[in-house]
């Protein structure tokens, strides 16, 4: 991506090195293992993370603050998801003033290991979340290596694509849906939450590609191969393919992300289209989908 000159958002909370409170005793392998399971195939990305991090927990640890350096490129990858996310607010205030609301931006927080938050204790082995209690992003941004060396899912696009889903999330809030899918799902059997999931879910895929559309429209922002980048990362997140890649197999019930297929589709939708109105997750039959 281009991102030459482009402006740093000021909604940041970097809690990088500080105390997350307790610290769960994953090892190195199993966070990142952890971190993509149960981001990507997880039902509730955060209670997916807890259950992982209580499991590895034998005696909870203090998070000692500390003060260090930080690497050239933790440095760079902070700097560039500040600039994701002010490309998000840019590309969201103008929607939204253009459909007469006002959109009222999110916060990230840049963290490392584990964070408080408003819905509870955030760790890394969950990825990157957003949290409707205190409508943030929390993202450790190792998870972008995780990406890369477990998922094959690589390149700054689509590091952007990942942050500006969650953005999309955060929309959902914004515009009632979020709340409106999680009130259904309490009352709904698994399998049929499942699919509530789904919905919501691709509903962010598709958002992340609007906002993609209207960023390079503003900005050109894109470059050769950044939406293959994009593309490829939607095709290796997909619940058939990460289930078959862990388990060999795939469950069509415990879906709630979307499948490969689907999320590339509703992603491109946005992508190409730029118009909100286009995301219909909601209206959809399963079989449109």
């Amino acid at each position: 991506m281009n991102l030459d000159g482009r402006r740093e958002s000021s909604n940041v909370e970097d809690r990088r090195g500080m105390s997350g409170g307790k610290k769960a005793g994953l090892s190195i392998g199993g966070i990142i293992i952890a971190m993509a399971i149960a981001y990507f195939t997880g039902g509730n990305p955060l209670e997916a993370g807890l259950q992982a991090a209580q499991q590895s927990i034998g005696e909870n640890t203090e998070v000692s603050s500390e003060q260090r350096e930080f690497t050239e490129e933790e440095q760079e990858l902070a700097t560039f998801a500040t600039q994701i996310l002010a490309g998000t607010e840019d590309v969201w205030t103008e929607i939204f003033a253009e459909n007469d609301m006002q959109y009222q931006v999110p916060m990230m927080v840049l963290y490392t290991d584990g964070t408080q938050t408003a819905c509870g204790q955030g760790s890394a082995a969950m990825g990157p979340f957003y949290c409707s209690g205190d409508q943030k992003l929390y993202i450790d941004l190792s998870f972008f290596t995780t990406m890369k060396q477990q998922l094959g899912a690589e390149g700054d696009f689509a590091y952007a694509y990942v942050i500006a889903h969650e953005v999309g999330h955060h929309v959902e809030y914004l515009t009632g849906i979020l709340q409106d899918a999680h009130a259904k799902m309490a009352k709904m059997s698994q399998a049929d939450a499942n699919k509530m999931s789904v919905r919501l879910e691709l509903l962010a895929d598709f958002y992340a590609g609007v906002w993609a559309h209207h960023d390079n429209e503003r900005f050109g922002s894109l470059e050769d191969g950044d939406i293959e980048e994009a593309i490829q990362c939607a095709q290796v997140i997909g619940d058939d393919y990460l289930q078959k890649k862990s388990r060999g197999y795939a469950v069509p019930e415990s879906f709630n992300h979307g499948t490969s297929k689907q999320r590339m589709k509703w992603f491109k939708r946005g992508l190409e289209t730029g118009d909100v109105s286009q995301g219909n997750t909601f209206e959809c039959s399963d079989a449109e989908l």
